[in-house]
């Protein structure tokens, strides 16, 4: 089965995990957090599914 992958906008990411853009990219730098895709020179965005297990796995490590 093919899943959809959804992409999110910073802001939609902040939103969803309750953390300010400084500190997503904070985690990303120490490889803590989904890298972003670069859409092209001034857009990125985050694969839905990723943030979704990524804050799964914050819930879990509790």
């Amino acid at each position: 089965m093919q899943t959809k992958d959804t992409l999110l906008t910073i802001e939609e990411v902040g939103s969803r995990i309750r953390l300010s853009k400084p500190t997503i990219y904070k985690l990303i730098r120490e490889g803590k957090f989904p890298q972003q895709l670069h859409l092209c020179a001034n857009k990125v965005a985050w694969l839905e599914r990723e943030v979704d297990e990524w804050l799964a796995s914050r819930v879990a490590a509790r």
